[in-house]
């Protein structure tokens, strides 16, 4: 089992939440993400702790293979760490933005796309969130409302509280806003297209880039009734939330020791603990203490884990299953 530096980004909209709550210290200010897992070129996570410490999540996968990421998944996958982990805070919202499938990610940027889901881990009163259209769009309206300043108007604004769970598949106009504190789970790709960004300017005072264009033949406009995920949390149990070709994320909240059954998945399985302490020890004697805002990627040979709660435990757990 692993766990890595987190990789702290620094952003306009950032707020100052994440370090307290995963306990760090660091003179970094106005942090947006702390990206918990990942293997994006560029910002690939190192292990931060046990024999491996120094080794960076493509080292691993290159030594260990299916061992790690389930034989199904290597064949998919490669070399390439599949999921992106991060933990999100808003202090001002965030652009309005969309992300797109596979295939267009692919045409233009030899890329994967981008499906993501929002498990909201706090979130200040009066906190809201924009997902999907709210009525029924042409892509040339969409385009007028954008040179107009009225694309708020049409999208589906939610108030949101802790525990509310969003799934965004690629292709679904997004943004979060001022006040959020997130999990955030999405297939690896750093491909965004900037919608609408409020006519806020970066740090040079130079408006920040739109992608309309490039927006527009990546939206889908289908409208639901509601974007919402809704689920009945079990207590001392699993409760599945999203499950897609591209992740499958189960919740748990433990009040007593639970032992996570793992003999007949053919993947990792990463855990994402959002509030409280305690200990993961796996089938093979490992163990590790875990504690709210850390992350640990469990290899795909390990066939079951055993979590006792110190505290009032609330983990995240997810794996890649087709």
């Amino acid at each position: 089992m692993y766990k890595f530096k987190p990789i702290l980004k620094s952003m306009l909209w950032g707020g100052e939440k994440l370090i307290p709550y995963k306990g760090l210290e660091s003179d970094k200010t106005s942090v947006g993400e702390s990206w918990e897992i990942s293997g994006v070129k560029g910002n690939e996570s190192i292990v931060a702790e046990g024999p491996d410490a120094g080794m960076s999540l493509p080292e691993l996968i290159a030594r260990d293979k299916a061992a790690l990421l389930g034989q199904s998944n290597y064949e998919r996958f490669g070399k390439e760490f599949p999921l992106l982990i991060k933990f999100i805070d808003a202090r001002q919202d965030l652009s309005i933005q969309v992300h797109p499938n596979d295939k267009l990610a692919w045409e233009r940027h030899q890329s994967k796309g981008k499906t993501e889901m929002w498990y909201v881990v706090d979130a200040d009163p009066g906190s809201r969130l924009r997902s999907g259209f709210a009525k029924s769009v042409t892509p040339d309206e969409y385009e007028q409302s954008i040179a107009d300043n009225t694309i708020t108007d049409l999208l589906q604004e939610y108030d949101i509280h802790a525990g509310d769970v969003f799934f965004l598949p690629a292709g679904r106009i997004h943004s979060i806003g001022a006040g959020a504190f997130i999990a955030e789970i999405q297939q690896t790709s750093n491909i965004t297209y900037r919608i609408y960004d409020f006519n806020r300017c970066d740090d040079n005072g130079n408006p920040r880039e739109l992608h309309t264009e490039m927006s527009k033949a990546a939206i889908d406009y289908t409208v639901l009734p509601d974007y919402r995920t809704y689920y009945d949390a079990q207590p001392d149990a699993q409760t599945q939330l999203v499950s897609c070709r591209y992740f499958t994320t189960s919740l748990c909240k433990l009040t007593k020791p639970y032992n996570m059954e793992l003999a007949g998945l053919d993947s990792f399985v990463i855990l994402i603990c959002t509030k409280g302490n305690g200990s993961v020890t796996d089938s093979d004697g490992n163990s590790i203490i875990v504690r709210q805002g850390e992350s640990i990627l469990v290899p795909a040979t390990v066939k079951g884990l055993n979590i006792v709660p110190e505290t009032e435990l609330e983990i995240l757990s997810s794996w890649i299953v087709e």
